[in-house]
């Protein structure tokens, strides 16, 4: 597994893993003719509102839903976790730390499975029950908060990563 964090924490795997993750998000996702918004961009959601929003998205809508679920929200997880397991990788603190790399995987799996739920959800609509509404919710905000967690990690350790070498370059430079 190691050497699949040195391979993603190179530049132009960083850089291709950002873009795709930017157009997937900024211009892919946005663009799909579902009829409203997506359940798994929420924070979390009632079984109230997930039938709203079933019924919003009207029978074409859940077909695309379920579609773009299966293929490109299939994709981004793994893209996403490349990308965030590659940065954490290239700017650990220390070398010991490099297994922090391997925190992203937890969201990844967490999404893809968010997936399956959503998908499952929007193909046996309207026999959608509550419980599976609230499993669906409670793994949706555990995938939230898991890559809030990981961005979070990522920045500390870009600022740690940052102030070492800016501490370095005084060093030098006195």
């Amino acid at each position: 597994m190691r050497e699949y964090f040195e391979f993603v924490s190179r530049t132009w795997v960083l850089s291709a893993t950002l873009a795709t993750v930017l157009i997937l998000v900024l211009s892919v996702f946005p663009a799909l003719p579902i009829g409203g918004e997506m359940l798994d961009v929420k924070a979390g959601y009632t079984y109230p509102e997930v039938i709203a929003a079933m019924e919003s998205y009207g029978e074409q809508g859940r077909r695309v839903y379920a579609w773009s679920s299966g293929i490109l929200d299939t994709l981004l997880p793994l893209v996403y976790v490349s990308l965030l397991a590659g940065f954490l990788y290239r700017f650990r603190p220390t070398e010991r730390l490099w297994k922090l790399a391997y925190l992203p995987l937890a969201a990844g799996a967490l999404d893809l499975g968010e997936n399956g739920l959503i998908i499952f959800m929007l193909t046996r609509y309207p026999d959608v029950s509550s419980h599976e509404a609230a499993a669906a919710s409670f793994v949706t905000a555990s995938k939230g908060y898991a890559i809030s967690g990981c961005l979070v990690l990522a920045a500390a350790s870009a600022s740690t990563t940052a102030v070492r070498a800016l501490r370095q370059r005084i060093g030098r430079a006195s």
